[in-house]
């Protein structure tokens, strides 16, 4: 059995450099090659720099482990079925935001094996600051300012207690995507609103609320619109890591590289994984569920 811990130094340099890569493009007006791929979704060089640099990288840290990229070519993504362990990458979540030019916008890479995203790291490179998790054995946050030697402090998710009828209860405090609303997220924080009060919404881009979760700075994310598997995969390992859980409607936690979609499953991450508020959530949530193609 390999011990993943081993990968996390060189994972942290590799997301350091192709961070500075994309950072070099965000800092240049004019530079970014923007232009639509054929799902509309905006592709800039920074997007591609990035996906260069960690799949030569990867393949030199681990060679013979397959990549899947959102950038990888057609080709590639359909030979996945028959990868048992692979890194599933996406080099530039949150591109829309990048080209907004609101910094929220992250590094994102897993390792999957047999379905389960067994480690996970989200580096923000304008802050130079990574997440890094390795389910039932590392949960930690990396800060550098050189890329060489890295700040390491631990990682955990926060309690949320039935504080209820207290002088001061505190709000529950959800994590949502700054573009996306539907009925099924209103219906959501419509039930919460009525479990627990008044509630205390963070909006931000790409894979941060997983962060955020992470360190006890949220108690739910829920996402009931389009994303794909790359967006999801580091965040689960992360927050698994420190303590939470990413579910889907089912209840049980995603898993990856199951179907024809690399589409991801609608889900729910939490904070505080064994709380009795998250399952009776997902079973009022099951009626507004609309199936996703491929699923």
């Amino acid at each position: 059995m390999v011990d993943l811990n081993v990968l996390i130094q060189p994972l942290l340099r590799l997301c350091f450099e192709a961070g500075e890569l994309i950072c070099g493009h965000y800092h240049a007006p004019g530079d970014s090659g923007l232009r639509a791929k054929a799902d509309d979704s905006p592709l800039t060089h920074a997007d591609l720099d990035s996906h260069v640099h960690l799949r030569d990288g990867l393949a030199q840290l681990t060679p013979g482990v397959p990549l899947l990229s959102e950038e990888s070519s057609a080709e590639t993504k359909a030979q996945r079925h028959t990868w048992r362990r692979f890194w599933m990458v996406d080099p530039l979540d949150g591109t829309k935001e990048f080209v907004a030019g609101n910094g929220e916008f992250t590094i994102n890479i897993a390792l999957i094996e047999d379905h389960r995203a067994v480690l996970g790291l989200l580096y923000i490179p304008l802050q130079k600051l990574a997440y890094a998790g390795i389910p039932g054995s590392l949960a930690a946050r990396f800060s550098t300012v050189d890329g060489e030697s890295w700040e390491r402090r631990p990682l955990a998710t926060r309690v949320l207690e039935d504080d209820r009828g207290t002088a001061a209860p505190r709000s529950l405090t959800v994590l949502a995507s700054r573009r996306h609303r539907n009925r099924q997220l209103d219906a959501c924080l419509a039930w919460l609103e009525a479990q627990r009060g008044p509630l205390q919404r963070e909006n931000s881009g790409s894979a941060l609320k997983f962060c955020h979760l992470a360190e006890g700075r949220g108690d739910v994310y829920p996402r009931f619109s389009p994303c794909c598997e790359w967006d999801v995969a580091a965040g689960q390992a992360v927050l698994e890591a420190a303590g939470g859980s990413v579910l889907g409607l089912d209840g049980n936690p995603l898993r990856y590289n199951c179907r024809d979609t690399l589409l991801s499953a609608d889900f729910l991450a939490v904070g505080d994984a064994g709380n009795p508020l998250w399952p009776a959530l997902l079973a009022n949530q099951r009626q507004y569920a609309t199936p996703v193609s491929g699923r």
